[in-house]
């Protein structure tokens, strides 16, 4: 649950920043937008139950935010502050204090997912993994795993990225797009 709420936040962060960088932000991320409405509604026992996964999985969360700081400065500095400092002050005034803000609605919406997918008997089976010794060890341990699953997979992106690119050419040719796809 950590890593996807860690890596998930990591990665809406990096795919906005592209447009941002460009100068152009969609309307959408120019105006605060109203949470949308849940698209599933679970029995109220259900959802208690996810709710319940969901906060024992979370762990700390003001550990959550904190492993959270050294990849969103790296967010900010692709965004244009590219000074350390500067991107860290824009983190710890304006970035984490925003996700803490609306934390608790991230949860919500995890816990209408958890309870849309798992019956009420696997969340509370779930929720016991939780509460056992090597489940809260799991907890304790996510911040490391996530940033090594990360690095990990940036690590195996990069070995495939000369292949992708290859091919991309070469499926773009195919299609006579060539002059779309630029070789460098």
């Amino acid at each position: 649950m950590r890593q996807t709420l860690f890596t998930g936040l990591l990665g809406l962060g990096l795919l906005c920043v592209p447009a941002l960088v460009a100068g152009s932000v969609p309307a959408s991320a120019q105006t605060p937008a109203k949470p949308a409405a849940p698209a599933v509604t679970a029995d109220p026992e259900r959802l208690a139950a996810a709710r319940e996964v969901v906060a024992a999985a979370q762990g700390d969360r003001a550990a959550v935010l904190a492993a959270m700081k050294a990849p969103m400065v790296g967010v900010m500095q692709q965004m244009g502050i590219t000074e350390p400092n500067k991107a860290q002050v824009m983190v710890d005034e304006v970035v984490l204090p925003t996700l803490s803000e609306h934390y608790d609605d991230l949860l919500a919406v995890q816990a209408l997912s958890f309870a849309s997918v798992l019956s009420k008997e696997d969340l509370k089976a779930v929720a016991g993994f939780y509460a056992t010794p090597a489940g809260k060890n799991l907890v304790k341990a996510q911040p490391q795993l996530s940033q090594a699953m990360l690095t990990g997979m940036q690590q195996w992106m990069g070995t495939l990225m000369p292949q992708l690119k290859e091919k991309v050419e070469k499926a773009a040719a195919a299609h006579g797009w060539s002059n779309e796809v630029k070789r460098h």
